[in-house]
């Protein structure tokens, strides 16, 4: 048990929490949320003991182990599975017991030692680091490999895998989605979802944090508020709240009256029936939460750009990379206005190589690129955030691109960024990184752009943010085309997809959860060809091999039928909870145990009914394997 008692504490001027009180149970996954700088972090100092609260208290268990992500990796020359072995501090003390008692020849110290490595799991520790790892998105060849043979964002998943290989009662996690691609978040999700303790969880994400929290404690006005369920729950359960207020329900009524004009104009657009009902979906459930974010201080929208070409752009075999590597080939595909593209795939498949090509950052190795003359394109990738001018102020930065412009009009501008008053006047040396990209977005929104081309747009923008940004993108009149981590986003205001993969291009006819689907198929793939190359001799070798599988068909039949009627159980159970939430009268005050319950139990639901379809498609697809 966690728990903050009449907790005060100020940095500086600035007071960030004011006699909050809150417990924290043992097994809870809860998110941490609320806008920038009101103390997310510093929570997290606090329970590390690096902050000491002004008054009250912050109190939990001594022995319990808590597990957290450095945010510093010294360039060493220790290689990277060996690094985050180091992780396991039991594991490392043991190691280190065992060879004191070698060098001493102390047997019966050395057999007590090595029958407590047993205990602890120790002999499969470089299969587990070597795993978590893999999940991360490193390649054998890189487990090998130093540390400081890595940039930044790679040191930092090192950094994130030592911790989750931290044996832990209580593991505390700020923003762990920022350096990851889409593949390694799907992974992450998972096994966070499987771990035993307790979970603290700062991120902006808001798919992440909805398939990984049981509560969100949601920090605003110096206040810590703890709500039951996932994100969603908590967007539901605050939107009531604030569409109380007058002002906040008109400003609410006319974002779901642009919402509603999208939708339709997507609806008399779209081509592809699963890829079309799952963005209305997303679009549709946009409308519910409009309310949550009412009071956000970013608003702001792509003004139309005076000409937009069609095409935009062509590519007819084209090959790119670096230098004498090729990481694309025999590309070909044609950006028309009203195209919204997103690109998926493994990292390192070349979805950034794409962007800088199209941007152009490289120049093709082979074949033809064509842009139209009257292209404006809109480039936004996190280098760009280090090329700003850090002496210049934001309205510096925007007055070098609109000479005319009157000063209040940028400042203006500048304020729906929330670039207000003496920030807007500011060097942007000492802007965090969220500010920096937003920044950044303010720049590239003003150039009237009829191509966006986003490289991880989302990296450091808190939730108000990206909703600006995915409510700004939706009446977007040119083409986009984007790579992102964040599936919200990209189910909001993508039309179609392509999958960068094997050095090719090509368009993916399916949604999400078709990719997450392609993702798990892949790693099994690659997984049997490893079984495959080690024991090639015992795959379909034989007639009694043959037998062996006609034997195990018969339990994993069994199973696929109990897990048949759990799911209609699930589905069942799953279809009355949301007959309940739809029902406004639960929403009402003196009905608020009831949707707490209703909330609770959907979070629940949910998340064994993934559990379940993912372990229904495990056992099918190893019953087919035995079968072929």
């Amino acid at each position: 048990m966690l728990k903050f008692t009449d907790l005060a504490l100020r940095r500086g001027t600035k007071e960030l929490f004011r006699d909050v009180n809150l417990t924290i149970h043992a097994g809870q996954r809860v998110g941490i949320t609320g806008g920038n700088g009101v103390g997310k972090s510093s929570l997290f100092s606090l329970i590390l003991g690096q902050l000491h609260a002004d008054s009250g208290e912050v109190s939990f268990p001594k022995n319990i182990k808590t597990a957290h992500v450095a945010q510093e990796t010294p360039a060493l020359d220790q290689v990277a599975v060996e690094y985050v072995l180091d992780g396991d501090i039991e594991l490392r003390q043991l190691e280190n017991k065992i060879k004191i008692a070698e060098e001493k020849d102390d047997g019966e110290a050395l057999a007590h030692y090595y029958s407590e490595m047993e205990t602890i799991g120790g002999y499969s520790a470089n299969s587990h680091a070597a795993t978590l790892l893999h999940g991360l998105g490193f390649t054998s060849a890189q487990e090998q490999q130093p540390v400081k043979s890595f940039s930044g964002g790679w040191r930092m998943r090192l950094n994130l895998a030592q911790a989750l290989i931290r044996r832990s009662d209580m593991l505390l996690l700020d923003e762990p989605t920022n350096h990851l691609d889409l593949d390694a978040v799907i992974w992450l999700e998972n096994w966070l979802r499987q771990y035993k303790g307790t979970l603290l969880l700062i991120s902006h994400d808001r798919d992440f944090l909805d398939n990984v929290t049981t509560h969100i404690a949601h920090i605003e006005h110096a206040q810590i508020n703890n709500y039951t369920g996932n994100y969603s729950a908590f967007e539901l359960r605050r939107a009531e709240q604030l569409a109380t207020q007058q002002s906040a329900f008109e400003k609410q009524q006319r974002e779901i009256q642009h919402m509603h004009k999208f939708v339709e104009r997507f609806k008399a657009k779209a081509t592809k029936a699963r890829q079309a009902q799952s963005r209305v979906k997303a679009l549709e459930r946009m409308e519910i939460i409009a309310p949550a974010h009412v009071d956000s201080p970013f608003k702001f929208q792509f003004k139309s750009a005076e000409k937009i070409p069609n095409p935009l752009l062509n590519l007819d075999q084209v090959n790119a990379g670096y230098h004498n590597k090729t990481i694309l080939k025999q590309v070909k595909f044609t950006v028309h206005p009203g195209d919204r593209i997103g690109l998926l795939g493994h990292n390192g498949a070349g979805k950034s190589t794409l962007i800088k090509l199209l941007a152009g950052e490289i120049q093709p190795q082979q074949g033809e690129l064509h842009f139209a003359k009257e292209l404006k394109t809109g480039y936004f990738a996190q280098h760009q955030l280090e090329q700003l001018d850090s002496a210049a102020s934001p309205l510096l930065h925007l007055q070098r691109i609109d000479k005319r412009a009157t000063e209040s009009e940028l400042r203006k501008y500048l304020g729906g960024f929330a670039f207000n008053n003496d920030m807007a006047l500011d060097p942007v040396a000492p802007l965090s990184g969220g500010e920096k990209a937003r920044l950044v977005l303010a720049l590239l929104v003003y150039q009237k752009p009829n191509l966006l081309l986003l490289d991880e747009p989302t990296n450091h923008l808190d939730l108000e943010m990206r909703h600006a940004l995915t409510i700004a993108m939706q009446s977007f009149e040119g083409a986009m085309i984007i790579v992102s981590h964040d599936r919200h986003l990209l189910r909001t205001v993508t039309d179609t997809f392509f999958l960068v993969t094997s050095a090719a291009v090509t368009p993916f006819d399916g949604d999400l959860d078709d990719y997450k689907q392609w993702i798990n198929n892949e790693n099994k793939l690659q997984k049997l060809n490893e079984n495959q190359k080690t024991s090639p001799d015992t795959v379909n070798s034989s007639a009694n091999n043959n037998a062996g599988k006609r034997a195990q068909q018969k339990p994993l039949q069994n199973k696929l039928k109990k897990l048949d009627k759990r799911l209609e159980q699930l589905t069942a159970k799953k279809t009355n909870l949301e007959s309940g939430l739809a029902d406004d009268s639960n929403y009402k005050a003196e009905n608020k145990d009831t949707l707490d319950s209703l909330l609770t139990e959907q979070t629940k639901i949910n998340t064994e009914l993934e559990c379940v379809e993912t372990e229904w498609m495990e056992t099918s697809e190893a019953l087919e394997n035995l079968r072929d």
